[in-house]
């Protein structure tokens, strides 16, 4: 559950810092570097351990420790505790130490690296989609592209317009689901069109198939028009 655990460095590259580190502090220093395949790793089965470094945060996994070794036979491990350093400019809603989830979580929104040239991309348009759950930030994150100069189209207008009287699904629409999803004006009740096809695989296909080609046909014309824009 690490933010952005895709910007966890790789294994083999921690354990290469690692083995430099140890060498700097004292190249005499006799370690193995194991890589924790399970909660435990070697600390409940090794009997040659006999202390375990832990912090105030990790403390309770140390004990979790030494209550495996009991089960396994093995001596308890003493638990060194060692204090973290606390990081002054951590946010409300970041860990008191110095934390690279924090890190991670500052880098969201950073370039980390340049756009890769692809010579199979047209240069423009340069089309982004946006999508997410409700709440994930798709509109914040548009309204920042559109100060930063891009078009933008709003899929979720286009997907109501195609159901208003004289747009481009309005007749497909009524004619495959009936009359009775019209108000008084003539305009397609969507709670009413909506228990038609929800939960229903079938009724909801026939849907969206008439409707989604639309909006594609909409998205296109507004990207061509973002294009003759510049």
């Amino acid at each position: 559950e690490k933010v952005l655990r895709e910007l966890i460095e790789p294994y083999e590259l921690r354990a290469a810092k690692l083995r430099e580190f140890l060498e700097d502090v004292k190249p005499s220093l006799r370690y193995d570097i194991v890589p924790l395949l399970d909660p435990y790793g070697p600390s409940v089965t090794d009997p040659d351990l006999q202390c375990l470094v832990v912090s105030e945060e990790t403390r309770r996994g140390g004990e979790a420790v030494n209550k495996k070794r009991l089960e396994n036979g093995l001596p308890e491990l003493a638990l060194y505790e060692i204090l973290l350093m606390k990081d002054p400019d951590h946010r409300q809603n970041e860990e008191e130490k110095i934390s690279s989830s924090s890190l991670r979580q500052r880098l969201l929104g950073t370039l980390l690296r340049p756009p890769r040239q692809d010579p199979a991309l047209p240069s423009r348009p340069y089309v982004i989609g946006l999508t997410g759950g409700t709440g994930s930030g798709k509109t914040s994150i548009a309204k920042l592209l559109g100060r930063l100069g891009a078009f933008l189209i709003d899929a979720d207008k286009l997907g109501h317009a195609v159901y208003v009287p004289g747009g481009p699904a309005y007749q497909q629409v009524v004619a495959a689901f009936g009359a009775e999803i019209l108000d008084e004006d003539g305009t397609i009740n969507r709670k009413v069109l909506g228990a038609k096809v929800f939960g229903n695989q079938e009724q909801l296909k026939s849907l969206t198939d008439i409707v989604w080609p639309e909006i594609a046909r909409m998205v296109k014309e507004q990207i061509e028009e973002a294009d003759a824009q510049g």
